[in-house]
């Protein structure tokens, strides 16, 4: 928006504009529309299938397999290179269709503004204006429109006339309570600097105005908030996965070098060992891992799209789900539903009073018919809609209801509220909410000749009108600041009886007047935030809520949804860092009150340096930043479009229990992802480490690298099942999170555990009596250990994974029954035609109980070992 719009009188910005008070012509309107496109904000490009299989090989893991493809492929290891390559391939598809899928279920979400706008236009100069509906596409610059409540705001507009114009900009400026604006020229001193200007995707409250456009499309304030960064920093998931990757993808590169030198330097053998080098760098990659991960992201997203109306557009951010330790969230539109309900109807002495409620709605009403406003403020309607509390409301009728008099309002009007006489008073004149004005006046002619009047508004507004001593004004206006401290919005209502007259009642007349009490409200909470925040507290997950509110209605709204708000900052008075909170006050919430939305990324963006997984929940165009900025931002099906784009998790619904299931889902398909990392890389680990000590020790090649392949081949195709799996509740209770130093030494100490159970078969092979084992049978020794490496790593996968969860009806689950099927394979390939095939035959009799023995040792040792590690990662205390 041009600056001039800000800081220009009207007439300057008419003439910039080059329109006036009548409008454009329809010549006009249709060349600026040539000129500066359709009023439609920008929409993000939907990448292309191609595109979406490429963003694949941006992972680590994925591009270090397809090198190691591409070598394998220029050694002429033709049946490896083929392996890797169409996994690499799978895994890419599957990420892109599940990403596709998202966008296509985000897209049957979206409800972008869309609409028709009353507009000011005339067929030539000649002719008058004539106001007409026209697609909300076709408004330009120069346009003169007209605004009414419940109509969005379609384009930035500076104001040219307003009549008790409010509007709601939450989703802008997070501001909870709608906002006075009025056609000032130039806006007066204490008012705000853009009271005059009103934006794209606000919402008029109460009022009506005429307004010009000073822009559209792309050029408004809510598409320049659209056109946020792209996320800069990995998130959670990315870093723990690049971190593990970085360590392996030295491994994987040292290890060739050593085998071809040592090859060399010990047995003469130079580029024969090549291919077997080769084979020991695939043999260490978790060659599944792509496959795995989007398989079991993918499916933990179907499931929630499928059960909960939860759309993962973003599929690792349901492993980021499964790991935030902490969660922000934005109050407005959020947590609660930016519409005040009654609080409490308080006498002049502090105390529950039903009259002040009774004298508020019917200033209400009778000041919504006589001043002939189409619907409603936001308090008027909180007042029209209550139900009794204890007496001064009519529940049956819906109407306020005298206890003295008994009597009631029943006459139906628009809206749905029924209101007639009280007690013999009729309405004949109101003076409404207005600019620079903070209370309205309802005038009532009695059946005595006596005329009533009834007023209400800002409790400093109403007490100055007030016949009061001046202690007891204070002693009031300290009443109505505790209240307003406590997170209500507060009403002053008081009263005055007037001798009948014929001439208008003016604001001079609001003097002399008995004050009746106060009456408070609270903002109404979006239904399941409670229990929902409840769920993720019970999950151990620190919430936080940054708003940008007054702190005590922060803090109310807080403990309204049942959380207990620890501290209270207000974001100008330097708020500090929330990282220290975020784990010192566990199961309390930090409210940060009057956030900017640099406020909001800023403090989401220490959390995350501090070393928390932090997710932020928001629906304003003001939370964009703050979505960035988390590891996995969220948003509700009723956010803005921008916010709904800058997400990576959309809750169709407005049930915000949704958010449980999700993080339950991501932490389901991050146990069992970790699950299948630790297994399959310390086994790897462990069977490289023994590779190239036989390699070392032995005068032919510990296994053919055909036999290393297909080795590989069965241990990774069992180890599909773990996409799968079910793991243990216990696994579910608390964040998942892969920290590569804590995730290499675990599988640094069983890689190393299954070196020595390799190198023990290898022991009892090269000490094996003659004909049965010996190193001079490579056929027998090739068989015997490649039996039992498969041997061990179906032990690994029962005893390293995640949990031991048993499937209903005390049958194996997926897992077990793969680890079985992998070891009747080891038993049952090297005897039969593909084990021929492969360059082995049937083990001797007497090597099975040796092998035996090996193999009970190892699983006691892994058992011990593993009952250590698990007893060492749960907290004291803690069963």
């Amino acid at each position: 928006m041009a600056s001039e719009a800000l800081t220009g009188t009207v007439l300057q910005e008419l003439r910039r504009l080059e329109t006036g008070p009548r409008g454009l012509t329809d010549a006009e309107a249709t060349a600026r529309l040539a000129a500066v496109g359709e009023n439609t904000p920008p929409h993000p490009h939907a990448p292309s299938w191609a595109v979406r299989w490429a963003r694949g090989l941006r992972d680590p893991f994925t591009a270090v397999l397809l090198t190691l493809g591409l070598v394998s492929a220029c050694v002429a290891s033709w049946g490896t290179a083929t392996v890797i390559l169409t996994l690499v391939a799978v895994g890419c598809v599957l990420r892109a269709a599940g990403e596709r899928r998202a966008d296509r279920a985000l897209a049957a979400l979206r409800d972008l503004v869309a609409g028709t706008a009353t507009v000011l236009r005339r067929t030539d100069d000649t002719a008058p204006p004539r106001a007409h509906e026209i697609p909300l596409t076709d408004l330009v610059p120069g346009d003169i429109v007209r605004l009414v409540p419940g109509d969005l705001v379609p384009a930035d507009v500076r104001l040219l006339r307003a009549r008790g114009l409010t509007v709601r900009q939450a989703a802008l400026t997070g501001e909870s309570a709608p906002v006075a604006k009025a056609a000032a020229d130039p806006p007066g001193p204490g008012a705000r600097p853009e009271s005059h200007l009103c934006f794209q995707g606000s919402v008029v409250v109460a009022g009506s105005a005429t307004a010009v456009v000073v822009a559209t499309g792309p050029r408004t304030r809510f598409a320049a908030a659209q056109r946020a960064p792209e996320r800069r920093e990995p998130s959670a998931f990315d870093r723990s996965v690049h971190g593990i990757a970085r360590v392996l993808v030295r491994f994987m590169l040292l290890t060739p070098p050593l085998v071809l030198m040592a090859g060399a330097a010990l047995r003469g053998r130079g580029l024969e060992t090549l291919p077997f080098a080769v084979a020991v760098a695939v043999g260490l990659t978790p060659e599944m891992l792509p496959v795995i991960v989007t398989t079991c992201l993918a499916r933990g997203a179907a499931l929630l799209a499928r059960s909960h109306r939860v759309v993962v557009r973003r599929l690792p951010a349901l492993h980021d789900l499964g790991a935030i330790d902490v969660l922000c969230v934005d109050k407005t539109g959020t947590l609660t539903q930016d519409r005040p309900v009654l609080a409490r109807s308080l006498g002049p002495d502090g105390r529950d009073d039903p009259e002040p409620l009774h004298w508020a709605a019917t200033a209400a009403w009778w000041t919504l018919q006589l001043a002939e406003l189409p619907t409603p403020d936001a308090l008027d309607e909180a007042l029209l809609k209550t139900e009794e509390r204890g007496g001064g409301v009519d529940e049956e009728h819906g109407g306020v209801h005298d206890r003295e008099h008994g009597a009631g309002y029943g006459e139906e009007r628009g809206g749905g509220y029924g209101w007639a006489c009280d007690g013999g008073y009729d309405g004949i004149a109101a003076l409404p909410v207005g600019p620079g004005r903070r209370l309205a006046t309802a005038v009532l002619a009695g059946p005595l000749g006596r005329h009533l009047l009834v007023t209400k508004g800002a409790p400093e507004d109403v007490l100055d009108r007030c016949d009061l001593p001046a202690a007891e004004r204070q002693r009031l206006l300290g009443l109505a600041a505790r209240e307003a401290a406590a997170g209500q919005r507060v009403l002053a209502v008081a009263t005055a009886e007037r001798a009948s007259r014929t001439r208008p009642y003016t604001p001079a007349d609001e003097r002399g007047l008995t004050f009746r009490g106060l009456v408070t409200f609270r903002e109404e909470l979006t239904p399941g935030a409670p229990e929902s925040l409840r769920t993720l507290t019970g999950l151990g997950i620190t919430v936080h809520i940054l708003t940008g509110d007054h702190p005590g209605t922060a803090a109310h709204a807080c403990r309204d949804l049942g959380l207990a708000p620890g501290e209270v900052r207000v974001a100008a008075e330097g708020a500090g860092s929330l990282a220290g909170t975020a784990t010192a006050a566990a199961g309390s919430t930090t409210v940060v009150a009057r956030c900017t939305p640099e406020d909001k990324a800023r403090l989401v963006g220490e959390l995350r340096a501090a070393g928390h997984t932090v997710g932020f929940l928001g629906d304003g165009v003001n939370d964009v930043p703050a979505l960035l900025a988390a590891d996995v931002g969220l948003a509700p099906r009723g956010a803005v479009a921008v916010a709904r784009e800058s997400a990576d998790v959309v809750l169709a619904a407005k049930d915000l229990t949704a958010i449980g299931h999700a993080v339950t889902a991501g932490r389901h398909s991050s146990a069992n992802i970790a699950s299948y990392l630790r297994v399959t890389l310390s086994s790897n680990l462990g069977n490289v480490l023994a590779m190239l000590a036989a390699g070392l020790l032995l005068p032919f090649l510990p296994m053919l690298p055909v036999q290393v392949l297909a080795q590989n081949l069965c241990f990774d195709a069992a180890q599909l099942a773990f996409a799968l799996d079910r793991p243990d509740a216990r696994a579910l209770r608390r964040p998942t999170v892969l920290r590569p130093p804590s995730f290499l030494r675990f599988i640094t100490g069983f890689g190393l555990l299954n070196a020595v159970a390799d190198l023990a078969t290898f022991g009892i092979l090269a000490l094996a009596p003659h004909g049965s084992g010996t190193l001079a049978d490579q056929t027998v020794f090739h068989s015997a250990w490649f039996t039992e490496n498969l041997l061990t790593q179906a032990l690994v996968m029962l005893l390293l994974r995640t949990g031991h969860r048993r499937a209903q009806g005390g049958r194996p689950g997926p897992v077990g029954r793969a680890a079985a099927l992998l070891a009747a394979v080891a038993l049952a390939l090297p005897a039969g035609p593909p084990g021929t095939a492969l360059g082995m035959t049937a083990l001797p009799v007497a090597c099975h109980l040796p092998l035996a023995a090996v193999l009970a040792l190892y699983a006691l040792a892994l058992t011990a070992a593993k009952s250590r590690h698990d007893r060492r990662l749960v907290p004291p205390g803690v069963p």
